[in-house]
């Protein structure tokens, strides 16, 4: 099952967290189109197999106009599925009503907290009454597979105003939720208000506590906790994200996107112009990376250890099955790794730590 996911780098303006590469500045979107498309072109043979997942990710890709959307999927074509990130303020009845007549199937919206001061800070341009709306017009449009972003673990927030986020996400009803802690990424407004001393990060045992109430009560409505940050109910999985985490080939068009062929990796120069300009010359600026078995190994891990399946140690050679058994070890002994049969997985206080235990399975 191979994917392609389309990078969209406009935002109307740019959320004090994100790290993502992304412009304010609109007026290239058309050529950026173009240039989508004639990549799809030249790049049309770069996965052998059968493509049942696309995602148009960024960014902002509903800041596409209507003819834009079209225009890209008439290259695009359809799959099984195909998502579209949205901002809820963008699903005015009739985007909701060209999604309907697209290819889109399933849309995957930005709310992270229903907080509207919070909304403020982090510089989203919705507020919170803007996404049950949204979910209402994708309904009323025949969207049937709706995902959710949330976030936590804001500067001064309480447990209680985290179980109203969370509570508020339960009551849309929604297929899909995805949560993840804020992040002081390096280079972001937030992280230069970080270095002021103008907001503190989150207590680490609140933040944990936050984590373990979101799984509760997530799994306790019905969603399946299949991957760290991600819920589903029963058979609603993201089928292209979970591509990535078990190593599936894909192809990655626009500006700083990533494609994976299931031996090496190449990505997309992050920047706009160097973009638009190399496929209109026919010759894309990127990079690559051929994958030596330590560098695969170390994927493998990240990845599998990632979901609720875990790693398959059947699927590693004996000499990678018995390195990753030994530095597993003590994260079996201490509660933090399972084994269960073939597989190894992270415990439920594993997954709070999973960066850690994985850095320390991995082969360097």
């Amino acid at each position: 099952m191979a994917g392609i996911y389309v990078h969209i780098p406009f935002c109307k303006s740019r959320c004090v967290y994100c790290d993502f590469y992304s412009t304010t500045s609109l007026s290239r979107r058309q050529r950026y189109v173009d240039a989508l498309c004639r990549e799809l072109e030249l790049r049309s043979s770069y996965i052998n197999e059968r493509v049942r997942t696309i995602y148009l990710g960024g960014g902002t890709p509903s800041q596409l106009s209507d003819q834009q959307l079209v225009q890209l999927f008439q290259s695009l074509g359809t799959a099984e599925e195909v998502t579209i990130e949205v901002n809820p303020d963008d699903v005015t009845p009739e985007f909701a009503d060209l999604l309907s007549r697209l290819p889109v199937n399933r849309v995957s919206m930005g709310a992270q907290t229903f907080n509207d001061e919070r909304l403020r800070f982090l510089r989203r341009r919705h507020n919170a009454s803007q996404v049950p709306q949204a979910v209402s017009r994708l309904r009323q449009a025949g969207i049937q597979n709706i995902s959710v972003d949330l976030m936590y673990g804001f500067p001064e927030e309480t447990m209680d105003e985290w179980l109203r986020d969370i509570d508020a996400a339960l009551a849309l009803d929604v297929e899909h939720l995805s949560a993840y802690a804020l992040q002081y990424e390096e280079g972001t407004p937030l992280y230069r208000m970080l270095e002021n001393g103008e907001v503190s990060e989150v207590d680490e045992e609140l933040s944990r506590q936050m984590y373990y109430a979101l799984k509760d009560r997530l799994e306790a409505a019905g969603y399946e906790h299949y991957e760290i940050s991600n819920f589903a109910r029963p058979g609603r999985r993201s089928r292209h994200n979970s591509s990535y985490w078990h190593q599936t080939p894909y192809l990655g068009v626009g500006a700083a996107a990533h494609s994976f062929d299931g031996q090496n990796r190449q990505w997309n120069v992050a920047d706009i112009n160097q973009y638009i300009e190399g496929i209109e010359q026919g010759t894309p600026v990127m990079e690559q990376e051929i994958l030596t078995p330590d560098n695969h190994y170390n994927e493998v891990v990240m990845t599998a250890l990632r979901t609720c399946e875990g790693l398959a140690l059947d699927g590693l050679s004996s000499d990678y099955r018995d390195y990753c058994l030994k530095q597993a070890e003590p994260f079996v002994l201490n509660g933090l790794l399972v084994r269960d049969g073939n597989h190894l997985r992270l415990s439920r206080e594993g997954l709070f730590v999973s960066d850690m235990v994985m850095t320390e399975l991995m082969r360097v």
